[in-house]
C-alpha cells in the first residue's frame, strides 16, 4: 500500500464523524428513491401478474336487463377475445351480532365452468354448488372484518325476499382490489361486501333468468378501446346500457393508479433534494481539509506524485463517504421498501405481493451517490492538483479586507465586539454562509413539505363532512323511487330530516375531450348535501346550465359561461348542449351539478329520488337499521360519522409514519449540514479563539462566537425553508392529484412555526456538540500552529 493510501484510510478515519453526518443524509437520498421504486415495481408487477393470472377484463358495462342471446354478437365485435356476462346487484345485509345494517353486492357465479374474465382466487373453502340456492363465496377481506369462517351464515334482503346464505368459501378478486362501498370514501370491510352466488340463485333473486345486466370483455393486444366501447354502447343501448368504460375508470384500478402515480412523483421530487445537499457538504468539507492540507499537499507532490494521483486522493475520499451512505440507504431502502410493499399489499387486498428491485435501481442509487458526492469534491481536488509545490508548502496568503459602511454601520450601532466578530466572519466568507444557511432551508423544507398534509387533511375533512355533507346517513335504493317514497322515508324511526337526491350517469363533451361523471341534482334550499361555491358559500344551482368542480373543469378545458355537450346514459340518452354556469371546490371526486326541476325537464319525468339525505336521532339509531333490513327497496345506508371516523383512522395512520420519517431526515440534514459547518468554523478559528481565551475572554462569550454564527445563519434560513417548503409542498399536490380526489394546498402560520422549531433545535444540539470541543482546546499547541 502507497503513503497516499494510507494518508487516505488515516483521513477517513479523522474525519468519521463528519463523514458519518454526510453520508446519512445521502442514505436518506438513497433510501427514498429505493423504497419509491421499489414500492412502484412491487404494486405495478404484483397488479400486473394478478391481472393476467386471473384474466382481468379490458372493458366493462352494466345495463338493465339484456338477453343472453346478445352476447353472440357482443363478442364478434373486432378485436374481442372474451366475453363474461353476469348478474350483478346490491343488498342489505343482517348480520348475527352486528346492529348496524351492512351492503352486498352480489355478482353470479357461472353454474358450469370457472368464469372466463375476472377469475377469483379461492382462498379458503370452496365455490358454490350450481343447484344450491343458499350457498356463496364472499371477499376475504369481508369475512375477516366480520370473523365469518366457512359454514357461518347472513341473511341478504333481495328485492324483498329475506334469504338465509351460507358461506362456503372466502375468495380474493382483480375486481376488488381496493373496495369502496356506494356513497363511502374509504373502504369499509365490515360494511361492504362482495358475494357470488351460483348463477341459478342469481337470477331468480333479481328476475334475471335468461338476461345479464354486467358483463365485461378481454379484447386482442393493439385493439383500439374507444372502438369496441362504441360498439358495446350501440348494442346495449335498447337495453338500458350505462355506458361501457375502460380500466382507466374502473374504480379499483383507478385508485390503485392514483397510489402508483403518487409514489412516482414521490421519486421525482424528494431524493434529488438530499442528493443535492450531500454534494454540498462533500464540497465544504473537502475546500476545507484542501486549505488544511496544503503543506502535506506540497510534499506529496515534491516526492513526485503527480496531479492525477492527487486529485483522485481526494475523489476518492469522497468516494469512501459516498460509499457509506449508499450501502447504509441500501439496507434502509431494501427493507423499508419491503414492508411497505407489504402493508400496500394488505391494504389494497392482493393475495401475494412480488417483491423484485432491479440490480439497475440499485446501480442507479450507487451511482447517483457516487456523482453527487464526485461532483461536490470534484472543484477542491481540481484545486489541489493545480498547487505548485513550492507555493504548496507555503501558508496561504491572508485574505485581504477593507473596511465598508457595514462595519461603520456596526461601529455606530456599538455591537459587542463577539457579536461583530461573527458578522464580519459571515461577510467575510459570503457563498459559504448562503450555501449553509441553504442546506438548513431545505431541512426546513422538507418538514413543511410532509406536515402540511395534516392541515390539508383537515380542510378535506372539514369540507367534505361538515360543511358540504352534513347529514347523518345516506339511504340507498335498488333503482330511483318516484318522490311521493320520501314522505316514507320521513316515517321510518329516528329520521328527523330528510331531504332527496338524484344522480344521472353521463359523459361529458367539450370539442375532443370527454369525462364520464355522475350529474346530480338537488331541490333549491336543500340543507343537508349543500354544493359550495369558490367562496366558500352555499350555492343553488340556477337553472338552465350546469355547475362543474374545478378538476372536472380544467380536465375539460371549459370556462364559466361556455357550452359543453352532455350525453346522459339513463333514460332516454338523450344528448343536451348547456352552459357552465359556474365552478365549485371538490376534493373528492368530479362533480357535474344541475338543477333539480330543469333536469327533470330534460328527461321530460316527475321528480326521481336516487338517494335520500337524513338526520337521525341517535337514541332510535338501532330501530333504523332493523327497519332498513326489511324494507325492500332500501339497498343500503352509509352513516357519515362512521365514514368520516373510517377515514381519519386511515390518515392518521399514515401521517404518524410520514411526519416521523420526515422529521427524522430534516433532523438528519440539519445535524449534517450544522455540525460540519461548525466543526469547519472551529477549525479555521481556532487561533482566533484560542487568542480571546488567552485575553482574557471566558468559555461562554467564545462559545457565543461560534454557536452564534450558526444559529444566525440558522435563523437567515428560515424564510427560504418556508419559501422553498410552499414550492415542493404545491408539487406534492400537483402529483398527488387524480380524478378520485386532489389535495389541497393549505399552508398554516403553525406549519412553519413547527418545521423552524424543529430544524432550530437539531441546529443547536449540533452546535453546541461541536461547542464541547472548545474546553478541550490546548491553547498553547493551538497558538504554535502556524496560519
Amino acid at each position: 500500500m502507497q503513503a497516499i493510501d494510507i494518508k487516505l484510510l488515516r483521513d477517513f478515519k479523522r474525519l468519521w464523524l463528519q463523514a458519518v453526518a454526510i453520508s446519512l443524509v445521502l442514505a436518506c437520498g438513497v433510501a427514498i428513491l429505493l423504497t419509491s421504486v421499489g414500492m412502484y415495481k412491487a404494486l405495478s408487477e404484483t397488479r400486473t401478474a394478478y391481472y393476467e393470472r386471473n384474466r382481468f377484463a379490458d372493458v366493462f358495462a352494466h345495463t338493465t336487463r339484456a338477453p343472453l342471446s346478445l352476447l353472440a354478437e357482443i363478442a364478434r365485435i373486432d378485436g374481442v377475445v372474451g366475453v363474461e356476462a353476469r348478474i350483478a346487484g346490491d343488498a342489505t345485509l343482517d348480520i348475527p351480532g352486528r346492529t348496524r345494517t351492512a351492503v352486498g353486492h352480489i355478482l353470479s357465479y357461472p353454474e358450469t365452468a370457472i368464469p372466463v374474465l375476472n377469475v377469483p382466487l379461492l382462498v379458503t373453502g370452496r365455490f358454490p354448488d350450481p343447484l344450491s340456492t343458499d350457498e356463496v363465496v364472499v371477499n376475504a377481506p369481508f369475512a375477516k372484518a366480520n370473523k365469518f369462517t366457512t359454514g357461518d351464515s347472513f341473511s341478504a334482503n333481495l328485492r324483498g325476499r329475506k334469504r338465509n346464505l351460507t358461506i362456503v368459501g372466502t375468495v380474493l378478486s382483480p375486481e376488488f382490489i381496493y373496495t369502496i362501498g356506494p356513497g363511502a370514501l374509504m373502504p369499509d370491510n365490515a360494511s361492504f361486501g362482495i358475494i357470488w352466488m351460483s348463477e341459478r340463485a342469481a337470477a331468480a333473486a333479481f328476475d334475471m333468468t335468461g338476461a345479464f345486466n354486467d358483463v365485461s370483455l378481454a379484447l386482442a393486444t393493439g385493439t383500439s378501446t374507444a372502438t369496441v366501447i362504441d360498439a358495446l354502447d350501440t348494442l346495449l343501448e335498447p337495453f338500458g346500457g350505462l355506458g361501457a368504460y375502460d380500466r382507466t375508470t374502473h374504480q379499483s384500478n383507478a385508485f390503485l393508479d392514483a397510489e402508483i402515480s403518487q409514489l412516482k412523483g414521490m421519486a421525482a421530487i424528494l431524493p434529488p433534494i438530499f442528493f443535492g445537499i450531500s454534494g454540498f457538504l462533500v464540497s465544504m468539507v473537502m475546500s476545507r481539509i484542501i486549505t488544511l492540507e496544503r503543506s502535506e499537499i506540497g510534499l506529496l507532490k515534491a516526492i513526485g506524485y503527480s496531479d492525477m494521483e492527487i486529485s483522485l486522493h481526494y475523489l476518492m475520499l469522497a468516494a469512501m463517504i459516498a460509499v457509506v451512505g449508499v450501502g447504509v440507504g441500501w439496507i434502509a431502502g431494501t427493507v423499508l421498501a419491503r414492508v411497505t410493499a407489504a402493508q400496500y399489499a394488505e391494504f389494497f387486498n392482493f393475495p401475494y405481493v412480488i417483491f423484485r428491485v432491479s440490480y439497475w435501481v440499485y446501480a442507479l442509487t450507487g451511482l447517483a451517490g457516487l456523482a453527487t458526492t464526485s461532483l461536490g469534491a470534484a472543484q477542491a481536488a481540481l484545486k489541489a492538483a493545480r498547487l505548485a509545490p513550492a507555493i504548496a508548502m507555503q501558508p496561504p496568503a491572508p485574505p485581504r479586507f477593507k473596511r465598508s459602511f457595514i462595519d461603520d454601520a456596526m461601529t455606530r450601532l456599538r455591537l459587542a465586539q463577539s457579536t461583530v466578530m461573527i458578522l464580519r466572519s459571515l461577510l467575510r466568507w459570503p457563498v459559504r454562509s448562503f450555501l449553509t444557511s441553504l442546506g438548513l432551508a431545505l431541512a426546513v423544507a422538507s418538514m413543511i413539505a410532509a406536515t402540511f398534509i395534516n392541515d390539508a387533511l383537515d380542510e378535506i375533512v372539514d369540507l367534505a363532512f361538515y360543511r358540504t355533507n352534513r347529514q347523518d346517513a345516506i339511504l340507498l335504493f335498488a333503482d330511483d323511487l318516484p318522490q311521493i317514497a320520501l314522505e316514507d322515508i320521513r316515517n321510518l324511526p329516528g329520521v328527523l330530516q330528510a331531504e332527496n337526491q338524484q344522480f344521472h350517469a353521463a359523459i361529458l363533451h367539450h370539442g375532443h375531450l370527454t369525462k364520464r361523471v355522475a350529474v346530480e341534482s338537488r331541490p333549491p334550499g336543500t340543507d343537508l348535501s349543500r354544493v359550495l361555491d369558490v367562496q366558500g358559500k352555499p350555492l343553488d344551482v340556477p337553472p338552465g346550465g350546469v355547475v362543474l368542480s374545478r378538476r372536472l373543469a380544467a380536465h375539460l378545458d371549459v370556462r364559466s359561461r361556455e357550452n359543453i355537450d352532455i350525453e346522459f346514459l339513463s333514460g332516454r340518452r338523450e344528448t343536451f348542449s348547456v352552459t357552465v354556469t359556474g365552478l365549485v371546490e371538490q376534493h373528492f371526486g368530479l362533480g357535474a351539478y344541475m338543477d333539480f326541476e330543469y333536469l327533470n325537464a330534460l328527461f321530460r319525468q316527475s321528480p326521481r329520488i336516487s338517494t335520500v339525505n337524513v338526520t337521525l336521532d341517535d337514541q332510535q339509531i338501532e330501530a333504523l337499521h332493523a327497519a332498513i333490513k326489511d324494507t325492500p327497496r332500501v339497498t343500503g345506508i352509509v352513516e357519515m360519522n362512521e365514514n368520516r371516523r373510517s377515514f381519519q383512522h386511515t390518515i392518521e395512520q399514515n401521517i404518524v409514519v410520514m411526519n416521523t420519517i420526515y422529521i427524522v431526515i430534516a433532523v438528519l440534514i440539519t445535524v449534517g449540514v450544522t455540525y460540519n459547518a461548525a466543526r469547519i468554523q472551529l477549525s479555521e478559528r481556532a487561533r482566533e479563539l484560542a487568542s480571546l481565551r488567552i485575553l482574557g475572554y471566558g468559555r461562554g462569550e467564545v462559545s457565543y462566537i461560534l454557536v452564534g454564527e450558526i444559529m444566525l445563519i440558522a435563523l437567515s434560513a428560515q424564510p427560504f425553508g418556508w419559501l422553498i417548503g410552499a414550492w415542493i409542498a404545491q408539487l406534492m399536490t400537483s402529483a398527488f392529484t387524480s380524478d378520485l380526489y386532489a389535495i389541497p394546498l393549505v399552508l398554516k402560520p403553525a406549519t412553519f412555526t413547527f418545521a423552524s422549531l424543529v430544524v432550530l433545535s437539531a441546529a443547536f444540539g449540533s452546535a453546541m456538540i461541536v461547542r464541547r470541543r472548545l474546553d478541550r482546546l490546548d491553547l498553547v499547541s493551538v497558538m504554535k500552529t502556524r496560519e
